[in-house]
């Protein structure tokens, strides 16, 4: 970092605020300052032109300022409270003082800066249930707080996403002095070229869809807090629209990598999952190994950088992590084997919780019954239809059609080389024959888990999920009786594919 400019070192008397401020701290990035006074943090852009972001001038940092509240206040109201002006001099500032502005301040409410999911993670102190409340967040945020682009706007086109992947690539090479690191990158290269190019209409298609969207460009863990058992998501990127202007998919891939790289396959899994199922944007999945692959790269060119600018411990470091994260994006390159397993179970036997564990590790794309039968008639996977067994959403034509879709979403994240879990009760025999008939035209593995449990189990769990209201399934008694008379059992020649999962 450079020398710490006058105006810093002058706003660590806390008589330059309005208001009462306790000792300042300052904590420094490649781009700003960030001052905490207690209640409060002021973010002071540094006046820098490096090319994918200007703030060169007075006016430039203030217009980047008021993006900055704008965009952040889409996610965190309560956090990003104003742009301030700061009047005076450097040697004497006033943050709201009287008189011409010199320079410009984002104000926010200050939060404590252990907070954040990084440091919680480090300390072993990050859960599940965090993990699935960030994508529940982010989800949200991409259906309802996003705006989309507009037609006529460059940004999510096939040129504009195969730029920065190209620019990527020749920004590492030069840092790679190892010959094995060479012939890998030009193997990422090559996967990414070749992967842009069979891509490239769907990707048109995205942004012809609106799935192009303002959406928050730097999401990962450093940039995500936990404060009074709430999530907190701060840090949009303000600075450059093409950044941000992008495909969900490549958002919801770069938090899907980030914790990969931090050794959380189990947690990235879950994330992807909660993201998919709130979303529904299975169709998108396509992409998103490529924006992975891409997303890791951008990460090892910054730790390849950082060891050109660095020496002893600190170079062999920055290149160790170049190495692990050319390794991680040469893994996401290879799909894992493919398969399909369907749930076999009444209401009550533990089909979801199962499933839950199983696509966590070894890990797969869950589709639930519950969740896309409502999709199809509009609701929210936890909206009560209140519909009686065998009518309305519960009806046979109904249901004929949630199986339908179910195989055409396991067909195609088949196709596009994700393993698949369908968790439904699959009590028909045509139900399961129509997913076999699925695995079978993917020439893929095809396995049923069969949840054997006695029927006073049932009931007695069933009772418990309808007081607590907070899983997809409406499943009552009336539900599960119907079940017990009407159920088809697994037949002889379906013998070979089950794995009994007794619970």
């Amino acid at each position: 970092m450079s020398e710490t400019p006058e105006l810093i070192r002058s706003l660590h008397d806390p008589a330059c605020y309005d208001h009462a401020a306790g000792p300042v701290r300052v904590i420094e990035t490649h781009v700003s300052h960030v001052l905490l006074t207690g209640e409060f943090a002021y973010k002071i852009k540094k006046p820098l032109n490096l090319g994918f972001l200007d703030f060169s001038s007075l006016d430039k940092r203030l217009h980047a300022c008021r993006d900055e509240v704008r965009l952040n206040r889409r996610l965190a109201p309560a956090i990003y409270l104003d742009v301030v002006p700061i009047a005076g001099s450097p040697a004497a500032p006033r943050i709201n003082g009287a008189g011409a502005a010199f320079e410009y301040a984002v104000k926010m409410r200050q939060f404590p800066p252990d907070a954040t999911l990084d440091r919680l993670d480090v300390q072993g102190q990050m859960t599940a249930r965090q993990v699935e409340t960030i994508a529940d967040t982010i989800a949200r945020f991409h259906l309802q707080g996003c705006a989309r682009a507009a037609e006529g706007q460059p940004w999510g086109s096939p040129d504009a996403i195969r730029q920065p992947v190209a620019q990527n690539f020749l920004q590492i090479a030069p840092h790679l002095e190892a010959a094995a690191d060479r012939r890998q990158l030009d193997t990422l290269r090559r996967w990414s070229d070749a992967e842009h190019a069979r891509l490239a209409p769907l990707m048109a298609a995205r942004k012809r869809d609106g799935f192009v969207r303002e959406c928050h460009g730097d999401l990962h863990l450093g940039n995500l807090a936990w404060v009074d058992d709430r999530l907190l998501v701060f840090d949009c990127l303000e600075f450059n629209p093409e950044l941000r202007w992008i495909d969900i998919q490549s958002e919801a891939a770069f938090a899907y990598m980030d914790l990969l790289q931090r050794g959380h396959a189990d947690w990235a899994w879950l994330f992807l999952n909660a993201w998919l199922e709130q979303t529904g944007d299975y169709a998108g999945l396509a992409l998103l190994r490529y924006y992975a692959v891409y997303r890791a790269l951008v990460r090892a060119k910054v730790a390849a950088i950082r060891s050109g600018q660095t020496a002893g411990p600190e170079r062999a470091a920055a290149l160790a992590e170049t190495r692990a994260l050319l390794e991680l994006a040469t893994a996401l390159t290879h799909p894992r084997p493919l398969r399909l397993d369907v749930t076999h179970g009444l209401s009550g036997s533990g089909k979801t919780t199962v499933t839950r564990a199983l696509m966590q590790a070894p890990g797969a794309i869950r589709l639930r019954s519950d969740v896309e039968r409502k999709r199809l008639a509009g609701l929210d996977a936890l909206a009560r239809s209140g519909s009686a067994v065998g009518a309305h959403l519960y009806a046979a034509d109904a249901t004929r059609q949630t199986y339908r879709r179910l195989a055409e979403l396991a067909g195609q994240l088949l196709g596009a080389g994700w393993p698949v879990i369908v968790d439904a009760t699959f009590t028909a025999r045509w139900q399961r024959e129509l997913l076999r008939e699925t695995a079978r035209a993917h020439q893929v593995e095809f396995h049923i888990l069969d949840f054997p449990v006695a029927a006073a189990t049932l009931r007695e769990r069933i009772v418990h999920r309808s007081r607590t209201g907070s899983d997809a399934s409406e499943a009552d008694l009336a539900v599960l009786q119907h079940q017990l008379d009407t159920e088809e059992p697994l037949g002889a020649d379906e013998r070979a594919d089950i794995i009994d999962v007794s619970q």
